[in-house]
């Protein structure tokens, strides 16, 4: 199966596993997937229901001094619940960008899983949301997935009743649509 390969899945309840049954969150299938693809992922959960870009600027030193090993990835996906509290995109690009920074210095290979607004956030919000996630990709090296629910943002029957979170089933169309992504951002091993 070759080299364990750390990976750190850093975001809100849409990685938390909300309303789902502990095994099926997107980053406990991603690891299923992954090592069911020879790749000996171990993917650390560090999602927070609830949390905006702020609130993970100020837990990412914490969290990344907490690890064992420094990760070979690091998943980024936070902003959504920025965008649903009406934060402006500027501050939500600015945590971003600091959080990027600080992977960046620590050399940690970074994957961003970008969001989309909704059209009802008015045309002049949705074009500043949505430009944060490709800008900061490219400023930064980072992969990007330009927007993480894109295979699932159609089906409504794939989310749970608050039309926010998915459904076991929706994790598992995330995750087979995002895979080759998440593979492809790993870098390199020396062996094989």
């Amino acid at each position: 199966m070759g080299p364990e390969r750390n990976i750190l899945a850093f975001g809100d309840s849409l990685f938390a596993g909300y309303g789902l049954e502990e095994g099926e969150s997107y980053p406990a299938r991603l690891e299923m997937a992954l090592r069911a693809k020879g790749v000996n992922a171990d993917i650390v959960n560090a999602g927070v229901s609830g949390d905006t870009t702020a609130a993970g600027r100020l837990r990412l030193a914490f969290t990344l001094d907490a690890q064992e090993e420094k990760p070979d990835l690091f998943i980024l996906e936070l902003g959504g619940n920025d965008m649903l509290r009406g934060l402006s995109p500027a501050e939500t690009r600015a945590n971003l960008a600091a959080m990027l920074e600080e992977l960046k210095q620590r050399g940690i290979p970074v994957l961003l899983m970008g969001m989309r607004a909704p059209p009802n956030y008015g045309p002049d919000y949705q074009r500043d949301f949505d430009a944060i996630y490709a800008d900061l990709a490219q400023e930064y090296s980072a992969d990007l997935v330009p927007f993480w629910l894109e295979s699932i943002y159609e089906q409504q029957n794939l989310f749970q009743a608050d039309r926010i979170h998915p459904t076991e089933q929706g994790i598992e169309e995330l995750v087979e649509a995002t895979l080759s992504d998440v593979r492809a951002a790993l870098p390199e091993t020396d062996e094989g």
